[in-house]
């Protein structure tokens, strides 16, 4: 019986070194050696170094002065609404639910108001609610409406929005996206210079 208790004593501290210490040290260290900025939460930060966010989580932008993101059913944690920092989810809405058809609605009417041609990235939410990226064309349709609230050229925004559009993972993943997060970060560095 005692011998069997040792095993088993012996057997849960060995799993629990190499499940608990030392499989998660490993991954800590090759995220901090290879990956550090994206180990880090790739945080962006002004010239003056403050943290305004981060490259991996969309933000809210409505002001006339920046590109807009796409819709969020998480709000990106901001309002009074609003879930904790880091919450994921979609409204998960129907195609044939009337909010959702009332919500897009209102977000066209107000896009339209605001001179931007909708697209479905700034009409639709992601799926986790969390997406920093729009497409292209929804990048184009806004540049005109951002220069004239900054009084930029458009053609200095559109070389802008060249420079932040990600191409497709390992050039056959998915589609080419704009972050909104730090294609507006990098307006306003260029407005303040």
């Amino acid at each position: 019986m005692f011998k069997e208790l040792l095993i088993g004593i012996r057997s849960t501290v060995t799993l629990w070194l190499l499940a608990a210490i030392i499989y998660p040290a490993f991954f800590l260290i090759v995220g901090q050696v290879i990956f550090p900025n994206q180990a880090n939460g790739s945080l962006l930060t002004t010239t003056q170094g403050e943290i305004v966010g981060s490259a991996l989580i969309g933000q809210t932008f409505t002001s006339a002065e920046y590109f807009r993101s796409r819709p969020s059913a998480v709000a990106y944690s901001e309002g009074e609404e609003a879930q904790p920092t880091g919450t994921s989810g979609a409204s998960n809405l129907a195609p044939s639910n009337p909010d959702l058809m009332t919500r897009i609605g209102e977000t066209a009417t107000e896009l339209e108001q605001a001179g931007i041609t909708p697209t479905a990235d700034l009409l639709y939410a992601s799926g986790s609610g969390l997406d920093p990226h729009i497409s292209p064309a929804a990048a184009a349709a806004q540049i005109a409406t951002v220069a004239d609230a900054r009084g930029l050229d458009a053609a200095t925004l559109e070389q802008l929005v060249a420079e932040h559009t990600e191409g497709r993972f390992l050039g056959l993943f998915g589609e080419p996206g704009v972050n909104t997060t730090t294609l507006n970060l990098a307006v306003d560095n260029l407005a303040a210079s």
